[in-house]
């Protein structure tokens, strides 16, 4: 009898310390243990630290969204009043003038665009992004490859200190845009006419990004990096959601965000730079809810995406697109020229179409070949309606 009841004892005990290290949370927390001078000390694991992030300011974020449209004044409407009077012969005189309508008629914008609150955390409209773009492997593709990495950097801070100044309500932040997924001219070994950068070049990357120091809520130069990350995808063949989901370790972090370029995904057929290409909002929207689904995952702020368009055809059903609070949508201006063939691109193809903000390409090279020779300035783009909130350097 006394066996069996030792055997017992022995099980439960067993059974307990089996559910102890399989279920720990049932016994408190998990606690650890030192010597220290020959005695056994207790140390429970330090809490994760968990980021506590203001909520969205609604007053600030449409005030902010208000000032990016740079509407033009209303013009005043006038309507004309009769009076009669008499002259000094008591003959009835008619006089008439122009008043101001009151109430004055409240005139309808396409800008700001109506689009959902974003979550806390938001980067726009509250900070403007400048981007170096570009592709570490090639010199021709934009300015992040085109320069030794210093170099890079200390022009990239040039831009930044601009936008600054000339903006100082919006502090200027700055970025690395990589284009992380290239269009092919040739079809390569799976036929899709693109091609996928190693995870070591967007590593390199990243490790340029952690070295451009952090800017505080003023836009000054603070203590830290991780600076913001934008991964650029040309499909060629292939599409969005075979493409954007294989990014996804990179997504995760809170610093990167997407850029999506529809002059290389090539629905016709026709291969990558033959003719300029299109994405729909159905592609749009696919992507913008895979990020919303890696933030949500994550407990990560929202994400930034990135569309760049120069025509009507690039983008379709623009009106279905649908920026979420975990996403915010930019669409970039990214045609080049002189500066009256930018301005009315922008006009074209990006005024009459609002999603949410806007963004504006500006090409060190091909902008300066034609009109003045100059590239335009900060002080000229913040004279746009919109103005623009993503500034990219190429």
């Amino acid at each position: 009898m006394k066996k069996n009841i030792v055997w017992i004892f022995l099980i439960i005990a067993v059974s307990l310390l089996a559910i102890f290290f399989i279920f720990p949370k049932f016994f408190g927390d998990v606690v650890s243990y030192k010597k220290d001078n020959g005695e056994v000390k207790q140390e429970k694991p330090p809490a994760p630290i968990v980021p506590l992030l203001p909520p969205l300011d609604i007053v600030a974020y449409e005030k902010k969204t208000n000032e990016l449209a740079n509407n033009p004044p209303d013009p005043i409407v006038y309507q004309t009043v009769k009076t009669v009077t008499k002259d000094k012969n008591g003959k009835p005189v008619t006089k008439t003038t122009k008043v101001p309508v009151s109430p004055q008629p409240v005139r309808t914008h396409l800008w700001p665009a109506t689009a959902v609150y974003p979550n806390a955390g938001a980067l726009l409209p509250f900070n403007r992004i400048v981007a170096y773009y570009g592709n570490l492997s090639s010199k021709s593709m934009g300015v992040l490859g085109q320069y030794p990495e210093d170099e890079m950097l200390a022009k990239l801070n040039v831009e930044v200190e601009k936008w600054n100044v000339a903006d100082p309500s919006t502090p200027a932040i700055p970025a690395l845009h990589y284009i992380a997924v290239v269009a092919q001219g040739s079809a390569g070994k799976d036929g899709k006419y693109r091609t996928r950068m190693p995870f070591s070049e967007i590593d390199k990357v990243l490790a340029i990004a952690a070295k451009i120091p952090a800017r505080n809520a003023s836009g000054i130069a603070d203590a830290g990096g991780d600076a913001v990350v934008f991964l650029d995808v040309q499909v060629g063949f292939s599409n969005l959601q075979t493409e954007v989901p294989l990014l996804e370790k990179y997504l995760k972090l809170p610093n990167v965000h997407l850029g999506v370029d529809p002059e290389f995904s090539m629905k016709t057929g026709i291969r990558p730079g033959k003719v300029v290409g299109t994405l729909d909002a159905t592609d749009i929207n696919f992507t913008a809810e895979y990020l919303a689904k890696i933030v949500k995952e994550n407990n990560l702020p929202p994400k930034i995406l990135v569309v760049h368009r120069y025509t009507r055809k690039m983008v379709t059903g623009y009106k279905e697109i649908k920026p979420l609070p975990e996403v915010q949508i930019v669409m970039d201006m990214d045609g080049w020229g002189g500066m009256s063939r930018k301005i009315g691109t922008y006009k074209a193809f990006i005024y009459p179409e609002p999603v949410q903000f806007t963004g504006f390409k500006l090409f060190y090279k091909n902008d300066t070949l034609e009109g003045s020779g100059t590239l335009m300035t900060p002080e000229d783009l913040l004279k746009l309606n919109p103005r623009p909130i993503y500034i990219q350097y190429q």
